[in-house]
């Protein structure tokens, strides 16, 4: 019997691998990765499915939920483009990887640093000596016509003498079985961080079968083009800068990522500024020169003074930074020249007059019509045809979104197309028409699990390294979800897919993380910039902001359900109180609370609402994501997400149980903060936010509940104060003002008084640069310092509500003096300059 068990497991195994491709039909036409030319399953693809049919149906599901767990955890978002703010997405990630055998991608290697090696070449021609334009080896109109060259940049050399620090190539694979380059990317090229989380969560799902199969671990290239970059810092103490358009930017979580992984600080334009043709970054501790920028903006809006004036993204003086080889910068301004479809045709012809060499990797075959040979042959091909712009992405007209297909032309339409490309044939191409390579996706669930092939398109990554070119061995694969899709986004539904290269034999672990025997120990982190500090003190604010309207609606809520009347003193204060927060519009009137509350919980339009400020604290934590914890950014999320969500009900038990949530993902993230946070200047800026917004709302409820109040006024405040244990157990009474007041407000001992937060206050400041500028307290410290003596010797029997407001503005003034001593980099008022 138990010898028949493994007999019986096998069979079953068998079974469910033939019912995964038993109806497995490749795309008349088109290559597929499962199935070779010879009509048969490739070898390795015969192993893995093997191997996933062995784990069975349950074991699969389970594995799958793992890796879209991991991704889910880790916030590994796509940004689609769909209103002013776009919309933050999963991760798609298809569980099926992209299998490479070994000889295969030893072909592929070789290529890809071939067309590196090339475009790099071509680059330097193009904005130095220019020998191929003026030898007809490249027609001057492909580079000069292209609004990827940058005119200012001709003569200038990029530091480091390469234009190409990354490039990435699309590929699929031909009828022929070949791999055919289908784009280049020069210009920024994206993906490489998606392929890197894409791995961690499908190798963290099926550890197994990742070391059974031999994949090449990705590390090593990584490690490798981060020494690349480091290498050309020029001071010790600067740092490799990943300059990003910002947080609306499809692929921002992968700059961030990239960001924290390479231990680059993440910036964006506004960090920046040029003196002297130098290139600073703005920080906490002053402007501090930045040597090298890995740049995923486009080369057009990095300089609004000399290329585009109307970009806000860039930094202005940045090109004369570049022409005094101040600056390297990883891919070089302008080096997205060389993507233009119209450099494909040339480039065979190029890699023979450049390199000596014949093209290893063929392209998608093209025609630039700028040739009268080359024009006629398209016009005469034209329903066989890929028509697309040039130069660019689009052209006005019939191109306005991209490549079209001859043939799926109107007669109007395939008259005016073929007249514009007779009156200005350079604009335009020709293609081959390219039926994408196939790929298998699962399909189903349980005994209906199946593979099915999709439509694939393969992005390969090359890194200029110290030795030379790396290739990355592995890549990032978008797959398409309709079978007859000719090209692939994951904008419009496309999924992603890890790319396993097999090795042969076992493959050695890898990390990025240096030899025990070369670190220098560090206790201290390196470089805040500015806007980094600037986003934690005001995330700090926000999320403080929101949980003061939260227990101000909890305690009105909670009355309600006490069925306390409208117009009693508590409920008219706690109403005041919500009003003057600005949670709430004065307009409603304080007689009605509970429409109050319910607008204070639900309104999107009053910016002081929570649904507001948890938008708001999202914001402020999307672009510091690269500083936060997983966990730290996920209890952010989850805040905006459950705060937006409608309140159908508007009970009193519906309020109070809708605050009471929102609170507890509020204390999630300070706890998180509060226990996982290193104290250094990231903290403390956020430590500043909190103690500040949280002084404003005590002093706040102790104007409105703690004067000429009853009982039942001062146990609003104390609700409000999270205190009322603290004084229970201290004066077994019930609430007197004096004692109230006292415990509130000038108790350093109680972390919701408000001399406990003047003190956190001056602590943190302390720590902070330019503390005492020339031995004297810095304005911020000053008044910090103030309040803290002005509440420690302060009377409750004897404090005013205009003493309680006059603390407010000072805490106010702080806020104002910390942004201008190190958001703004201005001289405070009154500051002697200097000539």
């Amino acid at each position: 019997m138990t010898r028949r068990e493994p007999a019986r497991s096998r069979r079953t195994a068998a079974e469910r691998a033939m019912r995964l491709v038993a109806n497995y039909r490749p795309i008349p036409g088109a290559a597929d990765e499962l199935i070779g030319n010879d009509g048969k399953m490739r070898p390795h693809w015969v192993r893995f499915v093997e191997t996933m049919a062995e784990l069975g149906p349950r074991e699969v599901a389970h594995r799958f939920h793992l890796a879209d767990r991991h991704l889910a955890d880790s916030g590994v978002v796509l940004r689609v483009y769909g209103d002013d703010n776009g919309d933050e997405r999963a991760w798609p990630l298809s569980h099926i990887p992209f299998l490479i055998a070994a000889e295969e991608w030893k072909k592929l290697e070789a290529g890809l640093i071939q067309r590196a090696r090339l475009l790099d070449a071509v680059l330097a021609d193009a904005y130095g000596e220019g020998h191929l334009a003026r030898d007809g080896a490249l027609p001057a109109a492909i580079i000069a016509g292209s609004p990827e060259f940058l005119r200012p940049l001709v003569g200038s050399k990029p530091v480091g003498d390469h234009h190409l620090r990354i490039y990435a190539v699309d590929v699929g694979r031909g009828p022929d079985g070949r791999w055919w380059v289908l784009s280049d990317r020069t210009q920024a090229p994206s993906g490489a961080g998606y392929a890197l989380e894409n791995r961690i969560a499908l190798s963290q799902a099926l550890p197994d079968v990742y070391r059974a199969f031999n994949v090449e671990r990705l590390a090593g290239f990584f490690q490798a083009f981060r020494a690349g970059l480091n290498a050309l810092n020029r001071h010790e103490e600067t740092r490799v800068a990943l300059l990003t358009p910002g947080p609306l930017n499809e692929t921002y979580f992968e700059h961030a990522y990239l960001a924290r992984y390479l231990g680059f600080v993440l910036v964006e334009g506004g960090d920046l500024t040029v003196r002297d043709d130098t290139v600073y970054m703005r920080t906490i501790s002053g402007l501090k020169r930045a040597d090298v920028l890995l740049r995923r903006l486009d080369s057009d809006f990095a300089d609004p003074l000399e290329f585009n004036p109307a970009s806000r993204l860039g930094v202005p003086g940045l090109a004369g930074a570049v022409r005094q080889r101040n600056v390297a910068i990883a891919n070089a301004l302008g080096s997205g020249v060389v993507e233009a479809r119209a450099m494909l045709g040339f480039l065979p012809g190029l890699a023979r007059r450049v390199l000596g060499e014949e093209l290893l990797l063929p392209n998608v075959a093209t025609w630039w019509c700028g040739q009268t040979m080359e024009r006629d042959h398209v016009i005469e091909n034209f329903d066989r045809m890929v028509i697309a712009p040039a130069l660019g992405a689009t052209l006005p007209g019939i191109l306005a979104r991209g490549p079209v297909l001859g043939s799926a032309l109107s007669p109007e339409e395939r008259s005016e197309l073929i007249h514009a490309i007779g009156r200005r044939g350079s604009d335009y191409v020709g293609q081959e028409v390219v039926r994408l390579s196939t790929t298998p996706v699962w399909r189903g669930e349980g005994e209906n699990a199946h593979l099915e092939p999709r439509p694939s398109i393969l992005r390969l990554y090359v890194a200029r390294s110290a030795e030379g070119w790396t290739v990355m061995p592995g890549g990032f694969c978008r797959i398409s979800d309709r079978p007859d899709a000719r090209a692939v986004t994951l904008q419009q539904g496309g999924v992603s897919a890890d790319v396993w290269v097999l090795s042969d034999r076992p493959v050695a672990e890898t990390t990025l993380l240096s030899s025990p025997d070369s670190v220098a120990l560090r206790r201290t982190t390196l470089t805040l910039p500015s806007r980094a500090g600037e986003n934690l003190f005001w995330l700090g604010r926000y999320l403080e902001r929101t949980e003061a309207a939260l227990r101000i609606v909890r305690a009105i809520a909670g009355r309600l359900v006490e069925a306390e009347g409208n117009g009693s003193s508590v409920m008219t204060r706690l109403v005041g109180t919500l009003v003057a927060s600005g949670a709430a519009v004065a307009e409603r009137g304080p007689t009605q609370p509970a429409g109050l509350a319910f607008a204070a919980l639900t309104d999107r339009t009053s910016f002081n609402t929570v649904p507001r400020l948890a938008e708001a604290s999202r914001r402020a934590a999307s672009v510091i994501r690269d500083r936060l914890s997983p966990d730290a950014w996920r209890a952010v999320a989850d805040l905006e997400t459950f705060t937006q969500r409608p309140l159908h009900g508007r009970t009193g038990s519906d309020m109070l149980e809708r605050a009471n949530e929102a609170l507890r993902l509020i204390a999630a993230f300070s706890g998180l903060a509060q226990e996982n946070m290193v104290r250094q200047h990231g903290w403390r800026f956020m430590e500043l936010g909190r103690r500040i917004d949280r002084g404003l709302a005590i002093a706040r409820a102790a104007r409105m509940c703690g004067f000429d109040a009853r009982p039942g006024d001062l146990d609003a405040l104390l609700e409000l104060a999270d205190s009322q244990i603290t004084y229970r157990i201290r004066y077994v009474m019930q609430a007197v003002r004096v004692p109230v007041l006292d415990l509130v407000l000038l108790d350093s001992s109680n972390p919701r008084a408000l001399a406990f937060q003047a003190d956190r206050i001056r602590r943190a400041l302390s720590e902070l640069p330019a503390h005492a500028p020339a031995g004297m307290l810095a304005p911020a410290d000053r008044l910090a310092s103030r309040l803290f003596a002005e509440l420690e010797t302060g009377d409750a029997a004897t404090l005013t509500t205009n003493a309680i407001f006059a603390h407010e503005q000072t805490l106010m003034r702080i806020s104002d003096e910390i942004a201008l001593a190190y958001f703004t980099h201005r001289a405070p008022p009154g500051e002697a300059s200097g000539d």
